[in-house]
């Protein structure tokens, strides 16, 4: 079976060292050793595990998207992810993919059926969670909205430029006719764009309205 074993370490200091990446490096090279796997180790050093977009697990999911490995293997389940839901989008995108995760530490093995069976309750573990924290936070926008409290970044547009947009938008104008009327009388953007954009007018007008 080939596999793709995936090390990480956070900081610049642990990579310089690579005490971290040598212990992960050994777990996982003893695994496959033990289960007879033709093993390809990538490693990201200095990279956290606040989301899944580094590179060196860019090139992971490419060998295993391109069915170059059968599994993505990590010493323990931080060194992938530290959000359960990211690490149930990953088992999603195995599934789809076809090629499978094993996880050293928590036996997650998804080539078995007690691995697939564990990695399961993760994922409806992770749809739970997402769906608690929608539900708390649509109540407290609501408690919030009931008490007068408005949301988003505060305003940066004029009083007068604000005025104007619903005034083209009472004469019947579309969003993008309005940021052509803009640019046309070189009304400043509220960011750092030099030109105004139809989603910025509609972002201001839906705000403001």
């Amino acid at each position: 079976m080939r596999v793709v074993g995936y090390l990480r370490v956070s900081t610049r200091e642990q990579a310089d060292s690579r005490l971290g990446l040598d212990a992960q490096r050994r777990a996982i090279r003893e695994e496959a050793s033990r289960r007879g796997w033709d093993l390809t180790l990538i490693e990201d050093a200095g990279y956290t595990a606040k989301d899944v977009r580094r590179p060196g697990l860019d090139e992971a999911l490419r060998l295993l998207r391109r069915h170059e490995a059968d599994v993505l293997v990590v010493s323990r389940l931080d060194r992938l992810s530290r959000s359960v839901q990211d690490f149930a989008r990953l088992l999603t995108l195995a599934t789809k993919q076809r090629w499978r995760i094993a996880v050293l530490d928590m036996n997650i093995d998804t080539t078995t059926p007690n691995g697939r069976l564990v990695a399961n309750i993760l994922m409806a573990v992770a749809a739970w969670e997402g769906e608690m924290i929608s539900a708390r936070t649509a109540d407290a926008m609501a408690e919030a909205k009931a008490k007068g409290h408005r949301f988003g970044r505060p305003r940066m547009t004029p009083d007068g430029t604000v005025a104007r947009i619903h005034e083209h938008r009472r004469e019947g104008l579309s969003f993008a006719k309005i940021a052509r009327a803009l640019d046309a009388d070189h009304i400043p953007t509220p960011h750092t764009s030099n030109r105004w954009h139809p989603t910025t007018v509609a972002r201001i007008y839906k705000a403001t309205s």
